[in-house]
């Protein structure tokens, strides 16, 4: 439901009626009472509004809704695409929350592996994205930790090694391995009709949209050799421009039939 909002309705700019979202869905095999579930979920979580017209209801993206898709479809897209220039810096996060806090715990691992934190050891998080202090001072803000919090900017030492703390802060392995799947799935794709280039073009988006959780989009000189994340990155960049204009017009003509 999310990819369908981001990709197709934000972008129209209008109302989409239930039998649209609910048909399209279908072609993903979801049935109609689990899209209905989905629309009512996404509506309650205050993304959507609801327009009766007649015995029909149409909704609409509330300004909450396409202010969050609109930043989740920045960095999407832009996903993978960024400078990979590194000035040697690394951020420090030192935060510690008890172990009887795991709801708290939870909270915060989230969303610091969401804004491109590792943590090699507990209690510690690091980024080589010094920018991304912003991003920590406000979860750690919304989680009222920031006075149990410290942060430093600093160089890698001489003890260690800087790929040893890598290793430990992130899966690398698991992220390549997520990444040699996304390849082989959609390399070789070529729909041919407009409901294939549609689905193919949704499915597409709502896999790499997981990739900013997986990958903290390091700098070249701490990457594996070869690393997948470069041509992944390609191949979603070549079809999804390959495929939207097609997919867009599909839409249209479902959402106005």
């Amino acid at each position: 439901m999310t990819t369908l909002l981001g990709e197709y309705v934000l972008p129209a700019g209008e109302p989409v009626w239930t039998s649209t979202l609910v048909d399209v869905l279908a072609m993903f095999d979801v049935e109609e009472k689990a899209a209905r579930q989905a629309l009512a979920r996404t509506a309650a979580e205050g993304w959507l509004s609801p327009d009766r017209v007649g015995r029909r209801v149409r909704w609409q993206l509330t300004p909450p809704g396409r202010r969050l898709l609109a930043e989740g479809a920045e960095r999407i897209y832009g996903f993978g695409s960024g400078d990979r220039h590194w000035d040697g810096r690394w951020l420090v996060l030192l935060v510690s929350v008890p172990e009887s806090m795991r709801d708290l715990r939870h909270k915060l691992r989230t969303r610091l592996n969401w804004a491109g934190f590792g943590s090699p050891t507990a209690g510690v998080w690091v980024t080589p994205h010094p920018g991304a202090e912003a991003d920590a001072k406000l979860i750690l803000d919304e989680l009222d930790l920031s006075t149990q919090a410290m942060s430093f900017l600093a160089n890698y030492g001489a003890l260690g090694q800087e790929r040893d703390m890598v290793t430990s802060a992130w899966n690398l392995s698991e992220v390549a391995d997520r990444y040699e799947s996304f390849i082989d799935e959609f390399a070789a794709l070529d729909p041919r009709t407009p409901d294939a280039i549609l689905r193919a073009q949704t499915l597409l988006v709502h896999e790499w949209r997981r990739f900013p959780f997986l990958d903290p989009q390091l700098p070249n000189e701490l990457l594996p050799p070869r690393w997948s994340g470069t041509r992944a990155t390609a191949v979603f960049n070549d079809k999804h421009l390959h495929w939207r204009e097609p997919a867009q017009q599909r839409w249209t003509e479902l959402a106005s039939s």
